[in-house]
């Protein structure tokens, strides 16, 4: 995939109209179209399931987000889902993207993202230090789980179909994967 512009600006990234979700890696600005059903279901099953057990205050809580802007230098990232734990983000502040790094952040592949989200993304996600990642592909019904080590993508486990899965950060809750793809 080609980007749009070449050494964009967040002026060029906020032109792009509403129903694309634009992105910069390394400057240069993407546009994806809005996601097809199955992405959408599967990104709010699993924020619904996450987010009622561990949105919450205190030092085991989290915020946990869909969608939200995060800006690094010269990159504008959207994950589907990001995390953040209390400690680290007590509040949601009122600005409207995060310079933050997330402890978590969940990519939902689909055709016209999964290079980009295989990809720069996960690339940029372990520059700025984010802990945990999932990819979850509604296409092949799987869910792999990283985790940050020394600076590279571990993959932990992979999981498909009906399986049901605890997995770090989260692995106090048992996800039903079958949920994801119904």
């Amino acid at each position: 995939m080609k980007p749009l512009k070449k050494n964009a600006t967040y002026d060029d990234l906020r032109e792009v109209p509403d129903h694309f979700v634009a992105e910069m890696f390394d400057g240069d600005l993407y546009a994806f179209p809005r996601p097809a059903l199955p992405h959408a279901n599967a990104a709010s099953t699993l924020l619904s399931d996450i987010h009622g057990s561990f949105h919450h205050r205190g030092p085991d809580g989290w915020v946990i987000l869909i969608e939200p802007e995060l800006h690094f230098g010269r990159d504008v990232l959207v994950p589907d889902i990001a995390g953040w734990r209390r400690a680290r983000l007590p509040n949601v502040p009122a600005d409207a993207y995060l310079t933050l790094a997330p402890d978590w952040i969940c990519e939902v592949l689909s055709t016209s993202t999964e290079t980009i989200d295989r990809g720069k993304k996960l690339r940029i996600y372990a520059h700025e230090g984010v802990a945990h990642a999932w990819l979850v592909d509604p296409r092949s019904h799987t869910l792999e789980v990283m985790s940050l080590d020394a600076g590279r993508w571990a993959r932990v486990g992979k999981y498909e179909g009906a399986a049901k899965v605890r997995a770090a950060p989260f692995a106090a809750l048992e996800i039903e994967l079958e949920a994801l793809w119904i």
